[in-house]
């Protein structure tokens, strides 16, 4: 991504507690980069199921087609954060998502961010396809976009 997205220049609705296991505690002594990572997916996750109201998210047909992420400071295992996630941005075949992983008690304090880019898909011709209307207009009105 060539132009930053500043991820602080917007208001997230859509918010997710996280979990701190054991398991996510690297040799440092803080959650691995690779398990945020993960945090962010469940963020994307919950996000969708929010949005359309579909447990099954494979009915969808979206996946993902890029991330970056940027690191600021270390989670450690007693650290209470939650994932925040918006679109902002939908195409015809894609759309564009900021997450970021903050602290529950003071939300200026962010660990990780995350630009994605999310692309319609038709898992029967696996090749791309149309985001459906009716995901992307629940979208625009959750998002005021």
């Amino acid at each position: 991504m060539s132009d930053r997205i500043k991820v602080q220049d917007y208001t997230f609705k859509n918010k997710l507690p996280i979990q701190i296991r054991m398991t996510d505690i690297d040799t440092f002594n803080h959650v691995n980069n690779g398990v945020l990572s993960a945090y962010f997916d469940l963020g994307r996750l919950h996000y969708l199921k929010e949005i359309t109201g579909k447990s099954n998210l494979q009915t969808l047909d979206l996946v993902l087609v890029h991330t970056e992420y940027d690191f600021f400071a270390s989670v450690r295992f007693y650290s209470k954060v939650m994932v925040e996630t918006k679109v902002v941005e939908l195409g015809n075949k894609s759309l564009k998502m900021v997450q970021q992983i903050v602290d529950e008690q003071d939300e200026q304090k962010c660990y990780c961010t995350c630009y994605s880019v999310l692309s319609g898909y038709d898992n029967q011709h696996d090749c791309s396809q149309i985001i459906d209307n009716q995901i992307k207009n629940k979208i625009r009105i959750f998002e005021g976009l």
